[in-house]
């Protein structure tokens, strides 16, 4: 078997959603439903572990504004973690906001020392009123966001 990064597919939303529920289940991260998943399919990689196709991790790049996006629902399954996929994933947002000609990307996240090791630093939230504006204000977690906020140039 071999792990194989690449864009999601639509036969990759109920494996990604399964994983992200497990993460959400966890307190890793924000759910998603399917329907926001197929909305945002264009943004998402995905590890695969060919050929069996059983989904190891995802990520998207959420395009936020000219020159911001935010890292979003990285997971990999318990089964493949420590095996660099998860940094393998953020980098490959980050290749593809570089080529967007995004110039910083940021994440929310309770994983920090993992994100520090990807070069974001800590920054306020009140910093991303772009992020707070468009998608914070419809969270369940909105104002009470726990949260911590990451940024890194591309």
């Amino acid at each position: 078997m071999s792990l194989v990064l690449r864009k999601a597919h639509s036969v990759d939303v109920a494996p990604m959603h399964a994983l992200i529920v497990a993460g959400a289940e966890k307190g890793l991260l924000l759910p998603r439903s399917r329907g926001q998943l197929y909305t945002a399919l264009r943004d998402f990689f995905v590890f695969v572990d060919e050929p069996g196709g059983a989904l190891a991790g995802c990520c998207a790049l959420a395009l936020i504004a000219e020159n911001l996006a935010e890292v979003r629902s990285l997971y990999v399954s318990d089964a493949y973690r420590r095996q660099g996929l998860g940094l393998k994933l953020v980098n490959a947002c980050l290749e593809d906001a570089a080529a967007f000609g995004i110039s910083q990307v940021f994440t929310l996240t309770f994983e920090t020392a993992f994100f520090s090791s990807a070069g974001f630093t800590e920054v306020p939230k009140e910093t991303l009123p772009q992020k707070i504006w468009t998608d914070c204000i419809h969270c369940p977690k909105f104002p009470n966001c726990d949260e911590i906020a990451m940024i890194r140039s591309v």
